[in-house]
This record gives C-alpha cells, structure tokens and sequence, in this order.
C-alpha cells in the first residue's frame, strides 16, 4: 500500500551506445544522440539521451516500484527538462509520494508523485508529476 511520504530511487549508468540505440529505437534520428563529431559542435560538446530515454526510464520505475505488491497503470505524467542528460553520465531516478487517495470508481488509490532525475553533478536534470492507480487487479 502505498502512503504519503514514501520514496524511492534507482541509479542508471548511460553509454553512449544505449542512448543512440535508444534514440533510434524511439524514432528520433537527432544526429546529437548518437553522432559525436555532430554533438560535438553543439551546445551540449557531446552526445546527450533523447528526452524520450530519460522520461521513460523514469516512468518505469513508477511501474517497477508499484506493481512489486499489485497492480499499477499511469494515469498522467507531466515533465520538464531543465539540463542535458549526457550519453556518458550516471543517473539517479527519485521519486516521492506526495497524496495517496482512495477513489471506490477505479477501484483503487490514487497516487500523487513528484519526481527527478538528477544528474552525476547532483544537479537535477528533469523534473516531474504524475498520478498513478495502484489496485488489486486491473
């Protein structure tokens, strides 16, 4: 069950190779996420993760964390990128609970959070919200 106040965190070593990988995968064939000579003369001086990366890997975790005692699905996520995450940089995802309400409709709690990623600088790199059902059974 989950209760306000809770956090919880995962750390994410990126390579360069990953993040082109990624990128690829995703779509999105930005030369700055996987041609260095590119990412090089541009602002970020090297290969930076496609928001599409880093958003993921934190949504993931609302769904590792909360589908380890249940059942979880998203309801809304809401980011913000605020620095470069770079090809080459170690991560750590947080997330903190910020309101957990029962809501009988959905058959479940209603999950507020309040998330981060911040880079190996400390710096936080991307911030996030979100609203998470937590159930029994979907």
């Amino acid at each position: 069950m989950p209760f306000s106040g809770e956090r919880f965190t995962s750390e994410v070593s990126l390579s360069p190779s990953t993040v082109a990988a990624y990128a690829l995968m995703a779509g999105d064939t930005n030369p700055v996420h996987c041609d260095p000579d590119f990412a090089r003369s541009t602002r970020f001086g090297r290969p930076i993760a496609s928001g599409t990366h880093t958003t993921a890997l934190l949504l993931g975790l609302t769904a590792s964390h909360f589908s380890k005692e249940g059942a979880m699905v998203g309801l809304e996520f809401w980011v913000r990128f605020r620095r470069a995450v770079y090809a080459d940089e170690r991560i750590r995802l947080e997330w903190l609970v910020i309101r957990v309400k029962r809501n009988d409709r959905l058959g479940g709690d209603v999950v507020e959070l309040r998330g981060r990623i911040k880079g190996q600088d400390g710096v936080t790199a991307v911030g996030a919200k979100g609203r998470v059902l937590v159930t029994n059974q979907l």
